[in-house]
């Protein structure tokens, strides 16, 4: 099962509001994709939060909107900034991309983000948002959200 950003943020507004501030707060992520062999493939990516979508935005014939292409299984993990405060958590999303090519889209796109032309575009479905953060400087928390379920909470001391 996937959802939307919009879903997902409908469904935990307050993990979704904490989870795109972290994307918020640097320009560059950590995108992992799969290559023709399985293996993973790691690189920077540029994400935008519009319309109720998360997009990611790449240049033509990259190896990673290459990746997408063949296997559109993605891990998304938001920067984790300078030194080790880690403020808001540390923030990984999972799901599939899928690339659009509708060029109504892409304008809408272009108008909000202005990226270098060509590029491939992609929208993602998400089939899990991870947020591990430390509590009271005790307790290690993981919150877990997949569609269709409430959000799980864990607490490890």
């Amino acid at each position: 099962m996937t959802a939307n950003w919009a879903a997902f943020a409908t469904a935990e507004p307050n993990l979704a509001g904490t989870v795109e501030k972290r994307f918020g707060a640097y320009t560059h992520h950590v995108l992992a994709t799969l290559r023709k062999d399985g293996s993973p493939r790691t690189s920077g990516l540029e994400v935008r939060i519009l319309g109720g979508e998360l997009w990611f935005g790449m240049l033509p014939g990259s190896l990673k909107a290459l990746d997408l292409r063949r296997d559109p299984r993605f891990a998304l993990q938001a920067n984790p900034g300078e030194g080790a405060g880690m403020g808001g958590g540390d923030v990984r999303i999972s799901g599939r991309a899928i690339e659009v090519d509708d060029a109504e889209t892409k304008a809408r796109y272009v108008e909000e983000v202005e990226p270098p032309e060509p590029f491939h575009l992609f929208r993602t479905e998400l089939t899990d948002v991870v947020r591990t953060y430390v509590e009271d400087d005790e307790y290690l928390v993981v919150q877990i959200w997949t569609p269709g379920n409430p959000l799980r909470t864990v607490k490890r001391v």
